[in-house]
């Protein structure tokens, strides 16, 4: 198991200062929201990534439907090579409730997920390099001659989490081309549930992915809370029954913390399984 820590608020100072506390507090990852209007998530990965050697950085999430793919490739190649191969980029449909339709983006869910889908074929062809083609529903790209980054450190590409609806059967198989999940469950109404999910259910999906998985390479499965930071003992037998039922990370998500202080004494605090 592998800890993560999502910073809930900050700029990119702060993204700095403590994905270098986290680094020494023994966290594997340190990651940042990507909004649609405010601190720019790739900017503070690039700061943490110069104020690090090697934690893992990443976003927590992307969506991608209100990316240009070709924007999102140059940002992750960038940041992957600057870093040293750390670079960790978990996708999704993204939260409407977030700004989505103040700025004009796509609110329509089938439209986004067109636009994930699309994306992410482009992004990982662009990390491959030149020359690429692609012909879709939405976008259309041609081979580029003129100069272009190099290709991302980590072969064959960057690690790409992907939000996926259990038991949706194409919110599943999309997640499962990849390299991880973030797994979500669909309540009685077809939506996802806003209930945290439990070990049971996650073994439940573990068993989806060993079943359904078009390869044997290494697939994690992600899974975020918060934990109380002092009760070591308590969080070491809760991360024992989160590995057991099949997660790979833990992502400590203090969302509703009031104060900096707040997070930054639970980053000192280390990883629940430590």
């Amino acid at each position: 198991m592998k800890y993560g820590f999502v910073l809930p608020s900050g700029d990119a100072r702060t993204a700095a200062e403590f994905a270098r506390a986290a680094e020494e507090c023994g966290w594997d990852g340190f990651f940042v929201w990507e909004p649609v209007w405010g601190v720019d998530a790739w900017v503070s990965l690039t700061a943490a990534a110069m104020a690090t050697k090697r934690i893992r950085l990443g976003t927590m999430i992307t969506p991608v439907s209100r990316m240009r793919p070709w924007k999102l490739a140059s940002e992750t190649a960038t940041l992957d090579n600057l870093s040293g191969g750390r670079v960790i980029l978990s996708v999704g449909l993204g939260a409407v409730d977030t700004g989505f339709e103040q700025f004009g983006e796509v609110t329509d869910r089938k439209t986004r997920a067109e636009l994930l889908d699309e994306g992410l074929e482009i992004l990982t062809g662009l990390w491959r390099g030149q020359p690429f083609e692609y012909h879709g529903k939405h976008y259309q790209v041609k081979p580029a001659d003129f100069h272009v980054p190099s290709s991302p450190i980590q072969q064959p590409r960057i690690p790409i989490w992907v939000v996926g609806a259990y038991p949706s059967v194409k919110s599943m198989g999309r997640a499962l081309q990849y390299d991880g999940l973030l797994p979500a469950m669909l309540g009685p109404d077809g939506k996802i549930s806003m209930q945290p999910l439990i070990p049971e259910q996650v073994a439940g999906i573990r068993d989806y992915v060993v079943q359904h998985r078009p390869s044997g390479s290494p697939y994690d499965i992600v899974v975020e809370g918060t934990t109380p930071g002092e009760d070591k003992l308590a969080n070491t037998d809760l991360m024992r029954r989160w590995e057991e039922a099949g997660a790979t990370w833990w992502i400590e998500a203090l969302w509703e913390a009031p104060t900096q202080e707040e997070v930054l004494r639970r980053i000192q605090q280390g990883p629940p399984g430590a």
